[in-house]
């Protein structure tokens, strides 16, 4: 159940005569009241004899009682009350309930005033209606209106409980701004998956993920082939800008042209200027100096994403120990990682990472605002990302894939329990939905090297050696793993990293030392790109084991340290 407030209008027969209207797509049908403040109010929609006018006079009445200089200029409040898609088709009388219900919340006619505000529901379709009413109460007194969003929305979650209804999470002011009725239906007509505010929110999503300056932002915009306007100040300083699409246009062909800050909050240039801050100096408890040398250049999309990758778990674990501004900034980024690789992997995987990214979009924002600068490696992941150029989905551009995969997996996960227990609710459930989509396109872009490691790892004589090194080392768990269709992966794995000179009894302490694994729906397959990445094993197993001098357990947090450093 959706309410939604609209703009406070001057004119009560114009809302009027749209509500019992064709609409703007013709897409009203059977217009009708469903309830009233009087149950004797004519409705021109079922009663031949009534006019418009006679509601609109009705409605008025209250109004024009007043002296001139009294009456308030905007008087016509207008709120829609919208079920959600699978929600079942809801009869008049309970429309009219809910009507009354939501009028009585918001203060326009609370239950049992009996000089309340005079309103009526108009129902023109099976999933919504729409409630006029005049601010002006019988006594010539404004109604009580503080907090009515707010209350409107705590009014939905009950109505939604006591109906069977789906049950929403309450916004805290931080979503993006929805698509209108009128943005959906012309995309319906234009046959558009998505609305072009969604695609150019978007677009700009992808075009902002780990630019580094106004003109790779604005570079980027353009070769997306959006049309740019910028805002320029006599000062000749940028103060804002605007998108479009080139074929979204307006009645007169004009381009629809968006700002930023109208896309989503942190789309607006301030705010994204503020991802270009320099990174903080890290604390000395962090383990990094300030002084470490510059990373070597990316040089394909298969590095690109093993050092994504290493960001990825390095900002998760800030996630679950960090303070809130650095968590925040971390799920901020996030974003920008998953924004960069929807845009750059395989088509196979594209669009389940596509709609992950879509989806997390809404859990990057909160009231708890985000300390920039400490998210400099998950925006140096997401820059590397972009400029890698796009992953082929085989070999090891698409072994990598499936790692950085497992591994942001974990990090929306622990976004969506960052934001639960704070309450964020809308949040969470981006996450959790973004985490499901992860889940499948971990699923595709897994299949085959993880088909290779079970073909290697089906030798009995292998799996008995590396079972009893796994309950050495993790006897609370061993016999689960043993039992997963992933085992024999993680057994050839383990062999894979003897074989290039590693103690796995090191690497599985290692492996497992920071982070549960209770949410891993395989945990043989969440071990093997542990120890992959840790070992510097390919990741496509097809490849050749490097081969280097043993490295012994201090070796190995000497290396391992060196890694968060990266």
């Amino acid at each position: 159940m959706i309410p939604r407030l609209h703009k406070m209008g001057t004119r009560t027969i114009g809302l009027i005569r749209y509500l019992y209207g064709p609409g703007t797509h013709e897409e009203h049908t059977d217009p009708h009241l469903v309830a009233a403040w009087d149950s004797l109010v004519p409705d021109p929609g079922r009663n031949p004899r009534a006019t418009y006018t006679d509601l609109q006079r009705l409605l008025d009445q209250p109004v024009e009682a007043l002296p001139k200089s009294r009456r308030p200029t905007e008087h016509v409040w207008h709120l829609s009350v919208r079920a959600a898609p699978e929600d079942p088709i809801l009869t008049d009388e309970q429309w009219g309930d809910i009507a009354r219900r939501m009028v009585a919340a918001t203060g326009i006619a609370p239950e049992g005033d009996t000089a309340a505000c005079r309103w009526a529901a108009v129902r023109h379709a099976d999933d919504h209606i729409h409630i006029i009413a005049t601010t002006v109460r019988e006594d010539g007194r404004r109604p009580r209106r503080h907090n009515e969003a707010k209350r409107s929305q705590a009014e939905a979650r009950l109505i939604e409980a006591d109906y069977g209804l789906r049950r929403l999470s309450t916004g805290d002011g931080t979503a993006a701004q929805r698509p209108t009725s009128a943005e959906r239906h012309k995309a319906d007509r234009h046959q558009r998956e998505r609305t072009p505010r969604e695609e150019l929110r978007e677009s700009v999503r992808h075009a902002a993920s780990g630019a580094r300056s106004e003109e790779e932002f604005f570079g980027r915009l353009t070769r997306a082939g959006l049309l740019v306007n910028r805002r320029v100040a006599p000062s000749g300083d940028l103060l804002g800008y605007t998108v479009a699409l080139h074929d979204d246009r307006n009645k007169n062909g004009e381009p629809v042209f968006y700002s930023g800050s109208k896309l989503a909050p942190d789309l607006s240039l301030p705010r994204i200027r503020e991802r270009w801050t320099q990174p903080a100096e890290p604390s000395s408890d962090e383990g990094e100096s300030p002084d470490q040398p510059a990373l070597p250049p990316v040089t394909g999309p298969a590095y690109a994403r093993r050092r994504a990758t290493t960001a990825t778990w390095q900002a998760l674990l800030l996630i679950d120990h960090g303070d809130d501004g650095t968590a925040a900034a971390q799920i901020a980024a996030a974003g920008e990682v998953l924004d960069a690789l929807a845009e750059t992997s395989a088509a196979h995987t594209r669009r389940e990472l596509r709609d992950a990214a879509f989806t997390f979009e809404r859990a990057t924002r909160s009231h708890v605002r985000a300390v920039r600068g400490l998210d400099h490696a998950l925006r140096q992941a997401a820059y590397d990302l972009v400029h890698s150029g796009p992953a082929v989905g085989r070999g090891e551009d698409g072994a990598t894939t499936a790692m950085l995969i497992d591994t942001a997996f974990f990090l929306v996960t622990a976004a969506a329990n960052w934001h639960a227990r704070r309450n964020h609710a809308q949040q969470a459930e981006a996450a959790r939905l973004a985490a499901e989509h992860l889940r499948a396109a971990y699923e595709i872009a897994a299949a085959q090297p993880m088909s290779v490691l079970h073909q290697r790892g089906r030798a009995l004589p292998l799996q008995r050696r590396q079972a009893a090194v796994l309950r050495q080392t993790l006897p609370e768990i061993a016999e689960q793993v043993l039992t997963e269709p992933g085992w024999p992966a993680l057994a050839a794995t383990l062999a894979d990293a003897q074989a290039a000179g590693h103690d796995p009894t090191a690497l599985l302490t290692e492996a497992t030392r920071h982070r549960e694994l209770d949410s891993a729906t395989s945990v043989s397959d969440v071990l093997v790109w542990r120890l992959r990445r840790l070992a510097h094993l390919p990741a496509d197993p097809a490849a050749s084991i490097p081969r280097h001098a043993p490295t012994t357990q201090p070796a190995l947090k000497a290396a391992n340290s060196a890694s968060r450093r990266r």
